[in-house]
């Protein structure tokens, strides 16, 4: 004996049973491509973090900028101030104007010598044209993460060590 079910639809599709519920491959494809369409239009707009090997060429920039004072104050004969604003996040060389700007989500961090040469150094690393610097060291770091670009107050030279 057969159970009594509900009453059948013959559809293009065949026998179903009256009332079956589903979706459609029309359907589906419908709502993936409006969930697509959302997709295209939201991520552009959200904001997306500096990547570490994108501060560390970042800080590779800075050390090649430091660099260049220091060796257009040796060919000059003269005093070069490279200017570091951390709080604009901005470093302008003193020989050439050049300017690097970080990203807001980049910390930029100074320490810098107070007097170098006999005067107040303000917010720079001076380059001497004995080959000598006042020295300092710039902080590049997201989330506590990065580099410090280190310019050695004897020799000039810029190093990158990471800091974490």
């Amino acid at each position: 004996m057969r159970a009594a079910r509900g009453p059948q639809v013959i559809s293009r599709a065949g026998r179903t049973e009256a009332g079956a519920e589903g979706f459609t491959l029309l359907e589906v494809v419908c709502i993936l491509a409006v969930i697509a369409m959302l997709a295209a239009i939201v991520l552009p707009a959200l904001p997306r973090a500096t990547p570490l090997p994108r501060i560390e060429g970042y800080a590779m920039e800075t050390a090649l900028l430091l660099d260049a004072d220091h060796d257009a104050a040796q060919r000059q004969h003269r005093e070069i101030a490279t200017l570091v604003d951390a709080r604009s996040r901005v470093i302008r060389s003193g020989a050439t104007g050049a300017v690097l700007q970080f990203p807001n989500d980049v910390t930029v961090d100074a320490l810098l010598a107070r007097r170098c040469n006999d005067r107040d150094a303000g917010a720079a690393i001076h380059y001497l044209p004995s080959g000598m610097s006042c020295g300092g060291v710039v902080a590049l770091t997201r989330g506590g993460v990065g580099f410090q670009v280190r310019v050695n107050w004897l020799t000039g030279g810029a190093e990158i060590v990471p800091v974490h």
